[in-house]
Formats: structure tokens, sequence, C-alpha cells
């Protein structure tokens, strides 16, 4: 396992630093480190996107036929941390550039390709993920979201109805991949199928669900006879489970390095305020600062692993503990920044609901262990999978 960079690879880390500080210090600087949907900056960071698929940012691993550049996995690792170092905003086209781009590079016919992947490259499709549902959350293998396929001589569609939830950036999505249920009478894992489903449509509602950072990030999404054509299936039919699997071990990719990046950010702005205040004076404060920072080490070298390891086509215990390692980890971070604040952290800084960085850090990481899969979801996966213990008996 390589942990340094060649010297063509810091070459590379140069051009992209130099590409992102020009753009941020220039036409893009009022959106510099934006990270929240709301303040009427939407159309300026789809504006980001475009910029960035223009140049060949976007995707740099995909495909140069795809809008990529063909780039390595340390070149990928070296974009996502200089993007995240240079406060360059939230990725609105997350879901298709890590998620759903993959699956298709991986699952996708030649035509889904060709279709696909160069409109989410240019910044000019997004995407939203329909995985869970109100019944269906951690344990996805329940959904009951239903798609039947009507026959008909022009190739046929099909028919969806029923409910995702906390389905993030639906509200401006032109599509989504939904994880349905096929196969009339199936349960669990059987009888699924992935399906690609134009949101803008008749057959769909989307309602914001607010949360308690004042943000509505996700959504409810309704369908009622929502329609996509029979060929719009990753995989084949009942082949579901399979496909959103790959999918969310995308998700644990080479993103996982610019987020860790963002959590240094965050792990400076608590620094910040201690040495502001003079808590960082206090000792239980600078040991908690120490033990997070060795946490972020630890992450980083554990990420790095990761990825070394999927370049064999081998999911790595690295892999299966990832999640619950971070999601803990930041769930301190949130609280340590509370304690570092004191009482004023309690306050928001404007009308009607807006929180600085700190405070918005706290609230967030409430959820970051019941997301993608809870704390003890997590744990079952990595005693059943990457341990071999016994399966929990299950009803």
């Amino acid at each position: 396992m390589q942990l340094g960079f060649t010297p063509q690879e810091e070459r590379f880390r140069s051009d992209a630093a130099a590409w992102l500080e020009a753009q941020l210090c220039g036409p893009f600087r009022d959106i510099r480190g934006v990270t929240l949907l709301d303040g009427g900056l939407l159309a300026r960071r789809q504006e980001w996107e475009r910029a960035l698929g223009l140049a060949r940012w976007s995707c740099i691993g995909w495909p140069e036929e795809y809008g990529g550049r063909n780039a390595s996995l340390a070149e990928q690792v070296i974009f996502a941390e200089e993007y995240a170092r240079a406060g360059a905003p939230l990725r609105l086209a997350y879901m298709g550039v890590e998620l759903i781009g993959p699956t298709i590079l991986a699952f996708g016919t030649p035509e889904q390709k060709r279709r696909f992947l160069p409109p989410i490259a240019r910044g000019a499709e997004f995407w939203c993920q329909g995985y869970s549902e109100p019944n269906a959350g951690s344990d996805l293998a329940a959904v009951r979201t239903r798609a039947v396929l009507e026959e008909s001589a022009n190739g046929g569609e099909w028919v969806v109805n029923g409910q995702k939830i906390w389905t993030s950036y639906a509200q401006f999505a032109d599509w989504a991949f939904v994880l349905c249920r096929s196969e009339e009478g199936s349960h669990g894992h059987r009888g699924l199928s992935y399906l690609l489903i134009p949101m803008r449509q008749s057959g769909i509602t989307v309602r914001p669900i607010r949360q308690m950072t004042g943000a509505a990030d996700f959504n409810e999404t309704f369908f009622a006879d929502a329609r996509t054509a029979a060929t719009n299936i990753v995989g084949a039919p009942g082949e579901g489970w399979k496909v959103a699997m790959a999918t969310l071990s995308f998700e644990r990719g080479v993103s996982t390095l610019g987020q860790q990046m963002s959590f240094r950010n965050e792990l400076r702005a608590i620094i910040a305020a201690a040495e502001a205040n003079g808590q960082i004076h206090d000792p239980e404060i600078r040991q908690r600062l120490a033990h997070a920072h060795v946490g972020l080490k630890l992450m980083r070298y554990s990420a790095l692993r990761m990825l070394a390891n999927a370049e064999s086509g081998r999911l790595s215990n690295e892999a299966y503990t990832y999640k619950i390692f971070w999601a803990s980890w930041r769930k301190k971070l949130g609280l340590l920044a509370l304690d570092v604040l004191g009482p004023g952290g309690e306050i928001a800084a404007g009308a009607p609901y807006q929180w600085e960085l700190l405070p918005r850090l706290f609230l967030a990481s409430r959820a970051d262990t019941i997301y993608g899969g809870s704390s003890q979801i997590q744990r079952n996966i990595i005693a059943e999978r990457a341990l071999a213990l016994p399966r929990e008996p299950r009803g």
C-alpha cells in the first residue's frame, strides 16, 4: 500500500489546486464554503457544476469518452482532498458523480452509458437516490415501492407506486435511481429491480423535510403511477439488490478523503474558537482536541487502505468499519464544538433560523449514526460479513 504520492502526482495536485483557487477567488467566490441548499444560491451552484464539467474536473476518474480524465486512483484522491481544502461548495452532483455514475459504468448497457453519463459529467442533469422508505430505512430489503412492467409495441414502461423518504436533493433532481419490488409476492433481497426514473413528471410529488439545522436537504417522494421506459433498468429484473449494494460500496470510495478534509476544516474551526475564548487552556478540552486529531489521522490511513484494497475488487474490513468509525467520531466532534462555544453556541446567528458552522455541526452530527445504515445495523454487518459470525436470529 502506497501512502505517499509521486512527483507527477504532486504536479497534478498543483494543477488542480491552481484551477480551484482561480475559480473560487474569481467568478465563483460568492459560493466558496457554501454547504447548505438554502440561501438562494441553487442556480449559482448549478453553474459551478457546469464549470467543473467544462474543465473536466467533475468526474476525473471516468473514461474520457464520457467526460472524465481517466485519472488514476491516486489522482482522484488528490482532487478530492484539494477540492475540500479549497473550500469549494458541497457537490450538488454528488449522487450522479459518486453513486449512479459508477453504477452505470459497472452494470449499465452501452446505450445507458451514452445516454446518462455525459450529462452528469457536464452538470446538465442531477440525480437523487430512492432507497429508504418509512418502514424500510436501515432494513433496505424491506422496500415496498412497487414497479410493474406494462408491455407495449414501443417496448413498454415500468409503472411505479410507493413512497421514498430522506431523498436528498430530490427537490431539484432530474432523475432518480430507485430500488423497487418488481416481483409479486417476493420478500427480502429477492424480487427487487433498480430503475432510473425521470423526476419531472406528474406521477411524482416531492415534499421537503425541514431539519433542525434549519435546512431542507432531503425530502419525502411519492410515486403515483410514475413511469419510466422499460429499458431504464440497471441489471436484470430481480437483480436490484446486487446493483444497489454495489452503489453503496461506491459511496465509500474516493470521496471519503474529501469528506475527511471537510472534517479537518471543522476541527480547525473548533480549535480557533477555543483559542479565541480561552478554552484552549482547559486540560480536558485540549485532551479532547488531541483525541479528535488522532481519530482524523486514523480515519485517513484507514481510508487509504480501503481504497488500495478496492482496486483488487475485494471489500476490505476497513470498508465495513468506515461508516461507524467516522459517524461516531463526528458525533463526538459536534459535542466538543458546543462545549467549546459554551452557552453562546445555543443562540442562532440570525432570523429566522440561521446557525454558524459549529452549532450546525453539532445539530447535523446527531443524524450521522442513523442515516446510511444505523450504527446498530453497521455492527450486524461487521459481525456477519467481515467477521463471519453467526447471523442474528430474524423473524
